[in-house]
């Protein structure tokens, strides 16, 4: 028996598309390590998740209501002694992302943006889709106990943050869209660039200074010095 129930953290990812529905789903994947046998409900406009870890001495619960509805028979899923992969196909056909994973816009702790699998709206075009939806297993309603599915494809797609544009990245209330604009860690590269110059300056300096301190050749300045005072004359 567990001693406690915790909601495990959830991140999510998305891709969109108004044409093709396999390029058109929701990245979810629920941290619930150490979990031998799970209980999952998975619904058109939602799911319900538990799973007891006997090591943690703790039973994961999750309760999620989704922003639009998802295709239950089209959605794949993934148990590994790690967490729970989940790729949900949205309903809707439509070019426009999920402007948040939840109905309600408010602000959840566990919920967080998986960066290694985000790729913004408009440069998804050109960008690669983890292998996930050939090995992973069918949903297709209520799913207790998902530990003899199949294995998965690999997961190398997305990772890293290539193609993301820093300004629209970050977490917000109800899983909102990533924006990263307002951590400010790129002032500090800017008064770096701003610095810059001097060390050209100082370099210059050098420069002039051996130039001024370098005797003139014979022959060489000498003479444009003394066709200048005859000129003069």
């Amino acid at each position: 028996m567990s001693d406690t129930q915790t909601t495990p953290e959830v991140t999510w990812a998305q891709r969109s598309s108004a044409t093709d529905a396999e390029k058109n789903f929701i990245y979810l994947t629920i941290a619930a390590p150490d979990v031998k046998k799970i209980d999952l409900d998975l619904k058109p406009t939602g799911l319900t998740f538990s799973g007891t870890s006997e090591t943690k001495k703790t039973t994961y619960h999750l309760e999620l209501e989704f922003y639009a509805e998802i295709d239950t028979e089209n959605s794949k899923t993934h148990h590994t002694s790690r967490d729970v992969l989940l790729v949900l196909r949205k309903k809707e056909l439509k070019e426009e992302y999920w402007p948040r994973l939840l109905k309600e816009s408010k602000k959840v702790h566990f919920l967080k943006t998986d960066f290694d699998k985000w790729v913004d709206e408009d440069e998804q075009e050109g960008a690669p889709v983890d292998d996930m939806m050939g090995g992973m297993g069918g949903m297709g309603g209520g799913m207790p106990g998902m530990e003899g599915m199949g294995g998965m494809g690999g997961m190398g797609g997305d990772g890293g943050f290539g193609g993301i544009d820093f300004s629209k990245l970050g977490g917000g209330a109800g899983g909102d869209m990533p924006n990263l604009g307002d951590m400010g860690g790129e002032d500090e590269d800017d008064d770096d660039d701003d610095e810059m110059p001097a060390l050209e300056k100082d370099d210059d300096a050098d420069k002039t200074g051996e130039s001024k301190g370098k005797a003139p050749e014979k022959g060489d300045d000498a003479p444009a010095a003394n066709s200048k005072i005859e000129e003069v004359s």
